[in-house]
């Protein structure tokens, strides 16, 4: 099976100036991606994922989704729009579970390799930190929901209350800097409602949900300041300021989270809607 991975583009971003976007992507792929595979593992758990699912990950970033669904006998395809270094990597992580791949074929005698139609669509990258976010992942669901089953699972992801969710004080903490670019990308604060009202404006029926913690440790401040800044969710600050300045004030917004230890531990809640096409 060779898994499909395919590039979207998505609305301009502002991007931090000077940045080696390949080093980036290894650090989402090495540090931060991991901390949302509970994420991933609660609704494949909860979907029964497995042989005969063909599922197509939104926005998949360096693939984790993909390999944990493939991993239990899905045949995957993944769709990232705006960082093609990380979907590289993504098609490096599949070939290398190349065995478990071949196993990813649907009854039958299907040929597997991700080709829909798509029995599960499922959005990678968590909605509700960003403005303009739930709107983006509206127009790509209008995108791929016409290549889904009729009946088809869709599962929206998002970040928890912002009570809930301490990574989100440190994204508010350099939110300041990028004033000069509010709406190009910078932070706001997840809504009670959002997973909800992108399953509406898309035509969905909802039919449950569910919150996972997903907590973000790291082995000391620098794994996290490069971890959180290969999110992308700092470049709109970074391009009003400069890196060094984003650098400076997450480091400082860190510091309660830092252990005797000196490693990181942020608790976050993040959630999911499963809805109908």
């Amino acid at each position: 099976m060779t898994p499909t991975l395919v590039r979207r583009h998505r609305p301009h971003r502002a991007h931090a100036p000077h940045v080696d976007l390949h080093a980036r992507a290894r650090d989402w792929a090495e540090i931060q991606e991991r901390m949302l595979a509970p994420l991933y593992e609660a609704v494949f758990a909860r979907l029964e994922v497995g042989r005969g699912t063909r599922f197509l990950g939104l926005d998949c970033g360096a693939g984790l989704a993909l390999v944990l669904a493939a991993a239990r006998g899905a045949s995957v395809a993944g769709v990232e729009r705006a960082f093609p270094e990380r979907l590289a990597l993504a098609g490096e992580r599949l070939e290398r579970g190349g065995a478990a791949a071949r196993r990813a074929q649907a009854p039958g005698g299907t040929t597997g390799g991700g080709a829909g139609p798509y029995g599960l669509i499922a959005a990678c990258r968590p909605i509700g930190c960003t403005d303009g976010d739930a709107e983006d992942l509206t127009a790509l669901l209008a995108d791929t929901v016409p290549q889904a089953e009729r009946g088809a699972l869709v599962v929206l992801t998002g970040w928890g209350p912002p009570d809930r969710c301490t990574t989100s004080r440190v994204l508010e903490a350099a939110a300041g800097l990028a004033d000069p670019l509010r709406g190009a990308g910078g932070w706001r604060a997840a809504r009670r409602d959002d997973l909800e009202e992108v399953a509406q404006r898309a035509g969905l029926r909802p039919e449950g949900s569910g919150r996972v913690a997903c907590p973000f440790g790291y082995a000391d401040t620098g794994s996290a300041v490069r971890g959180l800044l290969s999110t992308g969710l700092f470049d709109a600050a970074a391009a009003a300021t400069d890196p060094g300045q984003v650098t400076k004030e997450v480091t400082e917004a860190l510091q309660p989270y830092v252990r005797a230890d000196g490693t990181v531990w942020m608790p976050n809640i993040f959630r999911y809607l499963v809805a109908r096409t």
